[in-house]
C-alpha cells in the first residue's frame, strides 16, 4: 500500500515549495498537479481541439494518459509514454492550459490519473482540494495556511527581486479576490478536510514548516 500526503491551502501559503522540499527529504514522488493539466493542455493542441468548444475538449481529454516519474533526480511528465517536458512551459501551453483547466471533464479525467498514480506510489501531492476530493484517503493531509498580508509580502518580494514592478496593496486585494472566488467554486472548492492538520505558516520559515511536516509525516509512517 502507498504512502501518501496531502497539501491543500490558499494561495501563496507555500504549498509548492514545502512539498516539494518534504519529497526530497523523504524520498517520496511530488506530484506536479499544474503540470499534468499542462500536459492535457499539449495533447489537445496535438489533437487539434477546438478549444472554444467544451464537447470537443470533454471527448477529446479522455485517450490522455498522463503520469510523472523521476529520473536522476528530475520530474519528467509522461504523455501517453512520451516525455513532455520540453513542451510544457511554451506560451500556446500555458495558454492553453489555463482554458482547458476549467472543462469538467478534463478535471475529473486528471483526477483519476492523479488516484491511480497513488495507488502504487508514494508520493506528495499538493493542491487546493487533494485531501477532499483528488487524495481523500491519503494518510496523511496538512492544510497550510497564511495571512492575507504575510502571503502578498512574500509575492510582493519575489516580484521586487525579479524587478517586476507592483504595489502591496493591490496584490493583496488580488488573493483576498483568489481566495473567494476558490472558496466558492462550484466544483471542488478550496477547503480544509475534516482530519487535516492545520498549519499557519505566517511566522514561520520554510525550514520550520518542512520540519514540522516531516515530524507529523514520519510519526505517521511509523504508525502504520
Amino acid at each position: 500500500m502507498s504512502f501518501c500526503i496531502a497539501i491543500d491551502g490558499p494561495a501563496g501559503a507555500g504549498k509548492s515549495t514545502i512539498a516539494r522540499r518534504l519529497a526530497g527529504k523523504m524520498q517520496l514522488v511530488y506530484v506536479d498537479t499544474g503540470a499534468m493539466y499542462r500536459a492535457m493542455a499539449y495533447h489537445l493542441l496535438l489533437k487539434g481541439t477546438d478549444f472554444d468548444n467544451q464537447d470537443e475538449i470533454s471527448r477529446d481529454c479522455q485517450d490522455a494518459d498522463i503520469s510523472i516519474v523521476y529520473e536522476n533526480g528530475e520530474q519528467i511528465v509522461l504523455l501517453n509514454g512520451e516525455n513532455v517536458n520540453p513542451y510544457l512551459r511554451s506560451e500556446a501551453v500555458s495558454e492553453k492550459a489555463s482554458v482547458s483547466s476549467t472543462n469538467g471533464d478534463v478535471r475529473k479525467r486528471l483526477v483519476l490519473l492523479q488516484q491511480k498514480l497513488a495507488e502504487h506510489t508514494d508520493l506528495v501531492m499538493d493542491g487546493r482540494d487533494i485531501g477532499t476530493c483528488v487524495l481523500p484517503h491519503a494518510q496523511l493531509k496538512i492544510y497550510l495556511t497564511a495571512s492575507v498580508h504575510t502571503r502578498a509580502m512574500r509575492r510582493y518580494l519575489e516580484l521586487k527581486q525579479k524587478g517586476v514592478s507592483c504595489a502591496l496593496d493591490e496584490i493583496e486585494q488580488d488573493i483576498s479576490e483568489r481566495d473567494y472566488r476558490d472558496m466558492h467554486r462550484e466544483i471542488s472548492p478550496l477547503k480544509k478536510a475534516d482530519d487535516a492538520m492545520e498549519l499557519d505558516t505566517s511566522d514561520l520559515t520554510i525550514d520550520e514548516v518542512v520540519t514540522a511536516v516531516y515530524r507529523l509525516a514520519v510519526q505517521k509512517r511509523e504508525a502504520l
